[in-house]
């Protein structure tokens, strides 16, 4: 796929002085709407199997009704377990729509494993505990609650705002895939799931990112299959040991280095903001891709590996029959976080070289993939205001997201997305999918201004 060349970066990183972090004067009434549906999502507990979407989306509905839109632009489509919602604000005129993407489904938490009870909102006064009061309730409240507040101060857009919640971004994506291609022709899709603010320890803002593009995730099965036999009788050839090997071989791989003018942005900006040899490396390669240290550098850390290159690592294994038997098939899964524009084939074709003819490497399921998207300069301006309106003259920085977004089908069918939450945070508060998940109490008004300003500025 020909990666798309953005706009000029000289467009999007407009830098200036940064001042101290600015509370957003938002209304009180929508503060407390916005902390009220943001509880009442929390105790839906949208773990994929429990068939609780369904009745999450129907309290959503209910809310977008009584803010003021009519039901019948309010649509709850059930889709096996779950379900997905589609909302329409209408403008003055037919056009292409602005999208606003969330999701509704959660990743499971066991409570066993929690300080509280996952399944209901929380606070100490400083943090909103609970599992998905980060990912993706906090920003999907955002959105319903600046729409809502939209709808009482009689805005009216020029063209439609459409809403689109989806119902199993954590596991299948289904509900995206099926959704994506009915708004294709839309101007653009702005998901609240990415991008934001990032504070640094002491609070203060450090820069803005907006996701542009993402990485494709993709499923690999490897299999190795042997005649077996008794324990006692061991022969030249074990498919566990063969597997061993296979998944050394891969483990040890590293795909070519790859960049986009996103990427590439990034680490120009980002070197700024971080000291060291880590910083000077990231110089570096934005300046000259081509210098394998500065690469090798930026391999060695988690955060920053998967934006240079394709990364494939195996995470589970199964295999064998019995103790006392030599094993008859045995099989991997890997998992690879693709970068865009490189197709889920040719990673096939790849690992299937590294494994050999002994081992079948597949594709249980197809991937999604698509390329990135062009920034737009009116989109960048409006962002730009709504930061400003939180933190003036902060960095703006485009992001390639490791992991996978909603945002991923809609690129797919050519519609420009962008992460663009309003959230801005410190990354050791980022404790999504994982234990005690939890939000800054205090965040909440500046991202319902940071909503409000971003669809003011581009549906009006």
């Amino acid at each position: 796929m020909t990666r798309r060349i953005l706009t000029s970066l000289a467009t999007l990183i407009l830098v200036g002085c940064v001042s101290a972090p600015v509370t957003a004067a938002a209304d009180p009434v929508d503060v407390d709407k916005a902390v009220e549906i943001l509880g009442a999502s929390v105790a839906f507990d949208t773990v994929a199997g429990r068939g609780k979407v369904p009745a999450y989306a129907e309290y959503l509905k209910g809310e977008l009704v009584a803010g003021g839109f009519a039901e019948a632009d309010v649509t709850v489509e059930p889709f096996g377990e779950t379900s997905n919602l589609v909302a329409t604000y209408h403008g003055k005129s037919t056009g292409a729509p602005i999208v606003l993407n969330a999701h509704m489904d959660v990743v499971e938490a066991d409570p066993a494993d929690w300080v509280r009870d996952p399944f209901k909102m929380e606070t100490d006064g400083t943090y909103f505990y609970g599992r998905g009061v980060l990912d993706n309730k906090y920003g999907l409240t955002m959105l319903v609650t600046t729409l809502m507040r939209l709808k009482r101060e009689g805005f009216v857009p020029a063209h439609d705002i459409i809403l689109v919640l989806t119902g199993d971004e954590e596991t299948a994506q289904v509900t995206a895939a099926d959704l994506a291609p009915r708004f294709k022709g839309a101007r653009m899709v702005l998901n609240s799931d990415a991008g934001g603010g990032t504070l640094g320890d002491d609070g203060t803002p450090r820069y803005y990112s907006i996701q542009a593009g993402e990485k494709t995730y993709a499923d690999y099965e490897i299999v190795i299959t042997n005649p077996g036999g008794h324990s006692s009788r061991p022969t030249g050839s074990n498919a566990i040991v063969d597997m061993a090997g296979v998944l050394e071989r891969i483990g040890a791989y590293e795909f070519p280095v790859q960049t986009s003018d996103v990427t590439l942005g990034y680490f120009r900006e980002t070197a700024k903001q971080t000291p060291g040899d880590l910083g000077e490396a990231m110089a570096r390669f934005a300046e000259n891709p081509a210098d394998s240290a500065a690469a090798a550098r930026l391999s060695k850390e988690p955060e920053y590996i998967g934006q240079i290159r394709t990364t494939c690592v195996a995470t589970m294994i199964n295999g064998g029959h019995a103790q006392n038997a030599l094993p008859q098939h045995v099989s991997a899964n890997v998992n690879c976080r693709i970068f865009p524009g490189v197709s889920p084939e040719s990673i096939l074709q790849k690992l299937q070289d590294i494994a050999g003819t002994g081992a079948t490497v597949s594709q249980p399921i197809a991937g999604h993939s698509s390329d990135s998207s062009p920034l737009d300069p009116i989109l960048i301006a409006a962002v730009r205001k709504a930061v400003d309106e939180q933190a003036p003259g902060l960095v703006i920085i485009p992001q390639m997201s490791a992991g996978a977004t909603d945002s991923l089908f809609f690129r797919a069918e050519g519609i420009p997305s962008y992460g663009v939450s309003g959230l801005f945070m410190k990354p050791s508060d980022d404790y999504a999918h994982g234990l005690n998940e939890r939000v800054p109490a205090d965040s909440i008004p500046s991202a319902l201004e940071h909503w409000h300003t971003l669809l003011t500025e581009l549906a009006g």
